[in-house]
């Protein structure tokens, strides 16, 4: 008898959405819900979950926050919940959080210490 069973890991999106204002960039976004988590499947069929976590991303800079697990399971139960700045705490930081230079001229990112723009040659400054 042949048996195809295995642990896996998944990631759900809540349906949750609030507008904020970032206090990490500075700019309008939304806060997105998202379940990941640990579960067992037999013959590709998932049976059950554990090591539940609720995380939180800003739509904005990209922002990654978790959040206590009671407030999301309310959440994924549906409750109207209004989350507030304490009760994120912050991950992983977004785009915002450091900055790469680019040329001047035409906006390419640049890596090391050039002289000149590899796209467009200009000289850097």
């Amino acid at each position: 008898m042949f048996f195809i069973m295995g642990i896996s890991t998944g990631e759900k999106k809540i349906d949750f959405v609030q507008t904020i204002l970032c206090s990490r960039c500075g700019q309008f976004g939304r806060l997105e819900v998202i379940m990941t988590y640990m579960y067992f499947s037999f013959f590709f069929i998932p049976i059950f979950r554990w090591n539940k976590h609720y995380y939180v991303k800003s739509s904005c800079c990209k922002t990654t926050y978790e959040i206590d697990l009671i407030l999301g399971k309310r959440i994924a139960k549906g409750e109207q919940v209004v989350m507030k700045e304490e009760e994120l705490k912050e991950v992983k930081t977004g785009f915002y959080g450091y900055h790469q230079p680019s040329c001047r001229n035409c906006g390419y990112p640049l890596q090391g210490d050039f002289e000149y723009c590899p796209k467009c040659g200009s000289r850097i400054s």
